[in-house]
This record gives C-alpha cells, structure tokens and sequence, in this order.
C-alpha cells in the first residue's frame, strides 16, 4: 500500500513538473522561432530600402540607371544590362537574392540561377513560399523531391507614379528551420534529463514524505494487535469466570433466594460479555480491512455448497417463528456441455470463512425483521459475462446471490446510510408477530457493514431494495476470478 502510494506521488510529481517545463519549452522556441523570423524580415526589408535610395543617389553602389523611353521625357524604364549587369551570382548558401520584375510581371534579371516561376505578390511583411524544383527530362518535368523554402519581401518601385517594375527579395528559409531543429533537439534534450532527474528526486521525496506515514501505519498496526490480545483476554476470563459460578451455582443441593439473583446476575454479565466480545470481533475486523492488515487467502469456494451450511445453521434457530427458510439455485443451461465448467459452476476465489460471515449476517437478519408465517428465499446464480460484439463468453462471470424476505422493510430515507457503521434504522423497531409487538434485539450496527467490507474485499458490490410492509432484497455479485 505504502509503495503504490509513493510510486503515485511521484509519478504525479514527475507528471506535473513535465507538463510545466514542456509549456517552458514552448515558450521559448516560439519567441526564438519568432525573434529569428522578424531579424530575417527586417534583414529583406533593409535590402529594400536600400535600393530604393538608390534610385535617387548616385553614389549607391547598385545604382539603378534610368533612360526615357523615347523622346517622352516624363517616362522612364530601368536600364537592366547597365544596373545589374556587372553582378554576378555567388555560391553561398545564406546569401540574400534579388529578382528584377518589369511592370508587366516579366522577369529581366535575377541572382537566382534558376527562376523560381511564382507569381508576383506585393508584400513588404515578408512571406514564406515552397518552390518545388523541377528539372527537365525528354521534354517533360520531373519535379524534385526537396522543395525550397524561401522567405521573400516584394516592392513596388515607383517614379513619379509610374511603375518602373518590381523589385522581390529572397533568403534561404534554413536559416529559421536549422535553429529551430536544433533548438528543438536541445530542448527536448534537456526536458528528458531533467525529468529523470524529477522522477528520481520525486521518488527520494516521496519516500521521504512517506516516512511520519509509514511509521504512524506501523504504530497504528501494534495498537491494532496490542488491542485485539488486551481486550480479549478480559473478556474470555470474564465469560470464563461467569460460567464456572454458574456452573457450581447448578451443583448446589439448595437454592436459596441469594443463589437466585446471583444466578441473574452472572446471566446478565455473560450476555455482556458475549455481547462485548462480538463487538470487538467486530470492530477488530473493520480495522484490519481498513488498515489493509488482514492477510487472508483466498481459494476456490464452492458457493452452493456454502449456502446449504448456512441455511442449515439458521434453520436450526427459528423452529419455533416458523418462518420458511429456502434456498434456489439456478440450474446451469442445457446448452452448456463442458463437464470441468458444470462441476464448478458455483465455484469462486475466496476467503470460506469471510463468505460464511457475509451470508449468515444476511440472512439471519432477513429472519429476525420477518414476521412469524413470513418467507426468506435465498437465491443463487451464474451470470455469464458475453462479449456483446461476438456473444462469446468472456471470462468475466459472476454469481449473484438474492436474500429476500416478507419482513416489516426499511424506510426509503434510511437506504442510503444503511450500510454506515453503528447506523441503525430505528433503536425502537419493531416487528409484529399477530397482535404482539416484540422489540426487536439491541444491536451494534455493525452487521451491514461488515458485509460490505466482505463483499470489496471480494471485488463485488452489494445492493438493497426494500419496501416498508412489503420485504427487503438484498443482492450481492461477486467475480469468479478475483483481477488485481
């Protein structure tokens, strides 16, 4: 118990600190992918403005040289041999390419050392465009199998409002995405170390924090086994006391009016006692269920052949409230032929004595609120597991079991808190037995609860439907194959 919780707390806090440092992670590379994008526009748009100076300075060393286009002096054209001709192309990778547009769309000039055929978009933001490479071959095209990426800024030049052409600006795309990916790879890099380093740290913790826990656990462990021997050993040696007196008050040869009420006395502490001692069974077992003490063993059980003891044993102590106790157990199917699986068709994984205490604490009290003349009817059965897709049987089958009875049933308004410990519906309760009303027996409150407790620790789950003046149906299903 103590290490699932542990290995929780740390996965929790190896979980927690991954999320936070994957949203850390995030932030970073989005404001570094950002901040390496707007150096890049800002790098296109220099470039621009620079040879937009250029069209009014002579001393730029990319001057544009303009001539009159005929003898109309008010319209000018660019000189493309005499502006760029001198250019040449250079071999670096990260170098900036400049691409000359007539106002027509036209391109007359490029560093480029193939067109890259994108149609022109003005956009001085800056764009990240995909051009697909394609070679030619025979006469067709075979498109290449790594496009590039570029990132461009495209302008207008102007003079005097007349549209000289167009003027579009290119730089590799690489020189965001390889940072990126590295930066990326370290990221991811140091978020993977440094939650190995949380995990480990968060088991250390944990088990640390663990510690006061475990120790109180093992505290709370020798007070449960210290309890159990002190309260019992006074109790056997009171109940043992208390029939010796009344075993020597039976070998008296007379009786007198003193031995009478000390005979009622002693009665009265032995019903205490064993009143007493119940209790602390009780509670001793609730204990150990809770605290995950009790080490049980659990082995196949034959339901069926449980419930006859028991049915047995509570028959024997109601001969005189004739009441009709009985038992139904439904038959396995005809079509089912497999003989291992119809010999243990009400078998399950259990602990016999747990199983016993469960259905003894049912239907003894199934008999106790039921009227003389009434019925108790105990039913058992099979409730095969089908796959709902293929109606194949599956291994998950359990067996039901049904205590019914004819009693005084409960308020609705008490089924909720029914099974809570030392709850009683009513201290006062009684039960009718023709025009006499009999109290019913002083109890702990502890019988529902303790069935409960059985039935989790089975795996199963109980239930209680109840009408008043009608009856009470209590169902109990529990797994055949306890899964952990």
């Amino acid at each position: 118990m103590f290490q699932a919780t542990r290995r929780r707390l740390a996965i929790w806090y190896t979980a927690v600190t991954a999320v936070l440092l994957l949203l850390f992670a995030s932030g970073v590379y989005l404001y570094v992918r950002t901040t390496l994008i707007e150096r890049i526009d800002d790098t296109l748009n220099h470039v621009v403005e620079i040879v937009e100076r250029c069209l009014t300075t002579s001393g730029c060393a990319s001057t544009l040289i303009f001539e009159p286009i005929n003898t109309d002096a008010d319209k000018f054209r660019i000189n493309v041999e005499a502006s760029f001709g001198n250019n040449t192309d250079t071999g670096e990778d990260d170098h900036i390419d400049l691409e000359w547009f007539s106002p027509t769309g036209k391109l007359l000039w490029s560093t480029l050392s193939e067109p890259l055929n994108i149609p022109i978009r003005v956009n001085r933001t800056g764009e990240t465009v995909r051009v697909v490479k394609a070679e030619s071959e025979n006469s067709k095209f075979k498109i290449s199998n790594s496009p590039l990426l570029l990132r461009q800024v495209t302008q207008r030049v102007e003079v005097k409002r007349q549209v000289l052409g167009y003027l579009r600006v290119s730089h590799p795309w690489f020189e965001v995405t390889k940072p990126s990916r590295q930066l990326i790879f370290d990221l991811a890099l140091g978020i993977g170390l440094m939650v190995l380093s949380v995990g480990a740290s968060g088991w250390f913790l944990s088990g640390k924090a663990m510690e006061p826990v475990g120790e109180s656990y093992q505290r709370l462990k020798q007070f449960t086994a210290d309890a159990s021997h002190e309260l019992r050993s006074p109790i056997t040696l009171i109940q043992t006391n208390v029939q010796v007196a009344l075993a020597d008050l039976d070998l008296a040869e007379t009786e007198t009016t003193t031995s009478l009420q000390y005979r009622q006395q002693l009665k009265v502490v032995e019903r205490l006692t064993q009143r007493l001692g119940k209790l602390v069974n009780d509670l001793l077992f609730l204990a150990r269920q809770d605290s995950g003490i009790s080490k049980d063993t659990f082995s196949p059980c034959p339901l069926d052949a449980l419930l006859i003891e028991v049915v047995e044993e509570q028959q024997l102590l109601i001969p005189e409230k004739e009441i009709a106790l009985s038992l139904d157990l439904v038959d396995s199917p005809i079509s089912e032929t497999s003989p291992e699986l119809l010999e243990n068709w009400f078998t399950l994984v259990g602990n016999w004595d747990q199983l016993v205490r469960l259905f003894t604490n049912l239907i003894a009290n199934a008999l106790h609120y039921t009227p003389a003349g009434g019925r108790v009817k105990v039913e058992l059965a099979r409730i095969e597991g089908i796959n709902r897709v293929s109606g194949l049987r599956n291994t998950n089958a359990q067996l039901q079991v049904k205590v019914s009875d004819t009693g005084v049933g409960i308020p609705a308004e008490a089924l909720p808190r029914l099974f809570d410990r030392f709850y009683r519906v009513d201290p006062a309760r009684t039960h009718r037995t023709g025009n006499t009303a009999t109290a019913s027996a002083t109890g702990s409150g502890l019988g529902l609860a303790i069935a409960q407790a059985i039935v989790e620790h089975h795996h199963g789950h109980i239930q209680v439907e109840s009408a008043q003046g009608i009856g009470t149906t209590f169902t109990i299903t529990l797994p055949i194959t306890l899964e952990y």
